[in-house]
């Protein structure tokens, strides 16, 4: 998907960007490439700097409700410096290193009506301008793939996934903001939960996972959420047995009552462990957007996402095809909207 678009603040005859991103999803962590696009305008132009940023549409949880917004995440210069003479043609290429904790956008090629931009910025003559702006798709990596697919092994079915602005305390959370995957439970967990929610938080050395079940109440308490969270390692992934690594989270989860520790198996800045918390939040949507515990509200599907498991493993299911063209128009709005 491209855009084109006149710089406004240069007016008739000033220069078109153009970007383009090489095709296909990118991992977390792993480069994104492409090219901007230069045209000459109806005069010369210094181009002092070509700049380009990335975006996410994220939700932000507040005592009124709940509002969408959108987040720049991360900034790079690509090129600049140079004069751009009337109606010359340029290339500037591009690689450009995706944060570990960029949010998966696809799961088996199916979009999850998670929606990441990339947007190009000329600082033109001293002008600064907004240019192109597309669409960037994210695969999961090999891990979160694996504890994926395990749940599906285990019966859970995705509901949908969004972007919630805040922190998860006690954890290495680089980004301001996080994604939250919402499943169904499988029927040996549906006594104990109403629905699962899963985050990732990925480094150079492997991720944690962040699980929080929604427990219902029995004749004499309340419902209430138990959380717990896991560090795996990026090595030796394909020779875990994750159904059973991801059974023995969810056991723990259900059965959990105050605190455990489980040593981490590598370090990011301090070492992590596994810790599991019953009924006490420390995040975003777990929480409120500053990290502090508030009223949980929980947000049903932004984009009309559904996932359905298989016996197989996870199978994106559409119901009824209303979820391609709602993630369409998300994009659409996402795209149009930041332009103004």
């Amino acid at each position: 998907m491209v855009f084109k678009r006149l710089l406004g603040s240069l007016g008739v005859g000033g220069p078109t960007v153009d970007t383009v991103l090489h095709p296909g999803a990118v991992l977390p962590g792993a480069i994104v490439t492409g090219q901007v696009e230069l045209k000459g305008g109806e005069a010369d132009f210094d181009i002092d700097q070509v700049s380009l940023e990335l975006l996410a549409r994220v939700e932000v949880e507040h005592y009124g409700g709940e509002s969408e917004g959108t987040v720049a995440f991360d900034r790079f210069t690509v090129g600049g410096g140079f004069r751009l003479a009337a109606g010359e043609q340029r290339s500037v290429p591009f690689g450009l290193t995706v944060p570990w904790e960029t949010p998966i956008t696809e799961l088996y090629g199916q979009p999850l009506g998670i929606v990441l931009g990339v947007r190009t910025e000329l600082a033109v003559s001293g002008a600064k301008d907004k240019g192109d702006l597309d669409q960037l798709m994210v695969r999961p990596l090999p891990a979160q793939e694996a504890v994926l697919e395990a749940l599906g092994q285990l019966g859970f079915g995705f509901r949908s996934a969004d972007l919630e602005y805040g922190r998860i305390g006690g954890t290495g959370q680089r980004l301001p903001f996080y994604q939250e995957i919402e499943l169904t439970p499988g029927p040996q967990y549906a006594h104990a939960m109403r629905e699962l929610e899963v985050t990732f938080l990925a480094n150079p050395g492997g991720m944690e996972v962040v699980l929080e079940a929604d427990k219902p109440g029995g004749f004499f308490s309340a419902g209430h959420d138990a959380i717990n969270r896991h560090v795996v390692s990026h090595d030796g992934v394909p020779h875990r047995d994750w159904k059973e690594v991801v059974d023995a989270w969810l056991r723990q989860l259900i059965a959990t009552h105050g605190h455990h520790t489980v040593p981490a198996p590598y370090e990011h800045g301090a070492p992590y462990a596994s810790h599991g918390h019953d009924g006490h939040h420390s995040h975003g949507s777990h929480g409120t957007p500053d990290g502090h515990h508030g009223g949980h509200q929980r947000s049903g599907p932004s984009t009309g996402t559904v996932v359905a498991a298989g016996a197989a493993g996870l199978a994106v299911g559409v119901a009824g095809g209303l979820v391609a063209a709602e993630v369409v128009d998300e994009v659409g709005d996402f795209m149009e909207g930041d332009e103004e």
